[in-house]
């Protein structure tokens, strides 16, 4: 997600150091970063926070990482944060690529990827979140029976997404080819979800585990 430079975003987050690691200081001992032994729940690609924090707000039995590499928008994110009080978040402002230099193996719980960049041109294939690299990342660090949810309203790398996840070895417990016509009580909006189902868009969803 883009948005209009902000010179003044990286001091204002560094003002947050409990809430928000900029520089990789929190890496390898994540779960000591929260006050509570709990699930950790990822989510890659936060964009301004609205799926994250709600679901932060209304699961306080889970941690909660958000994971979003532009601090123009972190601080979204962490306006959220600050704003309902939450003490089961964290933000990480980097790339899923370095997802396994934060996360020690099978500590993660449940990865979610909400609309993430399509990355529609060929020679940019290795770059979408569920390329097989990324795919290896999320084995590694997710628990034995962590779940991997995916949601998009590009129909092009939904069917990617689905190709590059079975050839991986992994299969799914749900598949949603029209979300908001399913009326699914349980689904929490991001910003961009909303945006663009409202313009008659078609939100699809999937829930993946490794074998």
């Amino acid at each position: 997600m883009r948005m209009r430079y902000k010179p003044w975003a990286e001091d204002y987050l560094k003002k947050e150091p409990n809430l928000v690691d900029l520089d990789g200081s929190h890496a390898g001992q994540i779960s000591d970063w929260f006050d509570k032994d709990q699930p950790i729940y990822i989510e890659i690609g936060s964009g301004m926070g609205q799926f994250i924090t709600t679901l932060a707000a209304q699961n306080p039995e889970i941690n909660f990482i958000s994971m979003e590499r532009e601090k123009n928008v972190m601080v979204k994110v962490l306006d959220k944060v600050l704003d309902q009080g939450l003490t089961n978040i964290k933000l990480i402002c980097n790339d899923a690529i370095e997802l396994n230099e934060y996360f020690k193996d099978e500590e993660i719980s449940r990865i979610y990827l909400n609309f993430s960049d399509p990355w529609p041109k060929k020679r940019h294939t290795k770059r979408r979140l569920t390329y097989h690299t990324y795919l290896a990342l999320y084995k590694q660090v997710l628990k034995e029976d962590g779940e991997l949810h995916f949601k998009t309203d590009n129909r092009g790398l939904f069917a990617y997404s689905l190709e590059s996840m079975s050839q991986f070895g992994m299969y799914f417990t749900k598949i949603n080819l029209n979300l908001h016509q399913e009326d699914d009580e349980t689904n929490i909006e991001t910003e961009y979800e909303r945006k663009f189902s409202d313009k008659g868009s078609r939100i699809y969803r999937m829930e993946a585990k490794f074998h």
